[in-house]
């Protein structure tokens, strides 16, 4: 059978184990590592499909349970699915729903068979298992999709843990039974086991046995202090198979991402970029600046001066104030590109230095000028 996702393995970094690759899909080829821009409801924030290529998206992430409850897996289906709906020629990546499904707390009831739950729209009940799951995301058709899982809240105990793992492992089987595109469509497993190592190993033999063409570490970034997130992803990370990609769900801050790609991470994703971009934020190689602070009331200088982004080729710190101020939508749109450009650029560069086998060297001066402290175990 032919694979509808494969992982070339282009060059590791030799001071740090950090590899250099590139996934091909039916879509086109993405040059790893990548972080992948968030685009929850069909549409990354304020953002246009041609804009995401100018800052040079590669590909994009959309949210199972999101596009279930509005507009309707039949709905987009009908429309070619979510490539032809939201105009994307690039490859597409959807999540199973499974963290939000969870971060429902007390509106949802786990069992074998599945997750009942009550929509935040307007409590209307649910039931998602994996075979529904694998339907809705057939439906919508992303180049990558993932299997329900289980995402353990942190901290949790041993024996939650223990059995949500376990659960998480049958229904990948469940998932990978009810694939019904197994030629268009790379389904990946997912790892979890909290912040239990012993179960962490047990997750990565169980999913390694099915034989998914990539895998996903879930359950961390999840409100955990940074060095128990370090811990469990340097572990568990060198255990997936060398010939597949490698996803680390959650996150997209600069430290955590050049902390991924340490650790031989192919795949990041967040919708962190957009959001501080709505609270008035800006990413730049100097560090984090507030820009509806009123010291940039005055500042006619643009964000970033190393950067390449539309925003900053043509508006000031000064301008971008004033939108965000009195609440423009273009002051999020301007911080919006320039986030995002300023992460896939950040990620051309990690390309770059794990080629050149100086990734380690990079991290030091770039956490010294973002103004992150250094990893104390190192």
């Amino acid at each position: 059978m032919k694979q509808p996702i494969t992982y070339e393995l282009l060059h590791i970094d030799k001071n740090s184990g950090a590899r250099r690759g590139v996934i091909h899909t039916h879509h086109g080829d993405i040059q790893t590592p990548v972080f992948m821009p968030v685009g929850t409801q069909a549409t990354v924030k304020t953002m246009t499909p041609e804009e995401l290529k100018e800052i040079e998206a590669q590909i994009i992430l959309s949210n199972t349970y999101h596009l279930y409850l509005r507009p309707g897996n039949e709905l987009i289906k009908e429309a070619g699915g979510l490539h032809e709906f939201m105009k994307w020629d690039r490859p597409i990546l959807t999540d199973s729903g499974g963290f939000q499904v969870f971060s429902l707390g007390p509106l949802r009831k786990i069992t074998e068979e599945g997750v009942e739950f009550k929509s935040y729209l307007d409590g209307s009940k649910h039931f998602l298992s994996p075979e529904k799951v694998m339907k809705i995301e057939n439906d919508l058709g992303a180049d990558i999709i993932m299997a329900f899982d289980e995402c353990c809240p942190y901290p949790s105990t041993y024996e939650y843990t223990k059995q949500s793992m376990e659960r998480t492992t049958r229904w990948a089987k469940r998932c990978k039974d009810a694939h019904s595109k197994k030629e268009e469509q790379g389904l990946f497993g997912i790892i979890q086991g909290g912040f239990y190592k012993d179960l962490r190993t047990q997750s990565v033999k169980d999913l390694i046995k099915l034989d998914f063409p990539g895998y996903a570490i879930g359950g961390i970034s999840v409100g955990e202090p940074k060095e128990k997130f370090l811990d469990i992803l340097r572990y568990t990370a060198p255990m997936l198979p060398e010939n597949k990609p490698r996803y680390l769900m959650g996150v997209g801050s600069p430290d955590y991402l050049i902390e991924a790609a340490l650790a031989g991470i192919d795949m990041c994703d967040c919708v962190l970029p957009t959001r501080v971009a709505r609270n008035g934020t800006a990413m730049t190689w100097q560090g984090k600046k507030v820009i509806r602070n009123a010291t940039y009331e005055r500042d006619f200088t643009c964000l970033d001066e190393e950067c390449d982004c539309y925003a900053c080729k043509n508006y000031t710190k000064a301008y971008i104030h004033h939108l965000i101020k009195n609440k423009e939508i273009l002051g999020v749109r301007l911080l919006s590109i320039h986030n995002l450009r300023f992460l896939t650029k950040l990620m051309e560069r990690v390309r770059i230095e794990i080629e050149n086998d100086n990734l380690l060297k990079f991290k030091k001066e770039f956490f010294k000028k973002y103004g992150y402290v250094e990893d104390i175990n190192e």
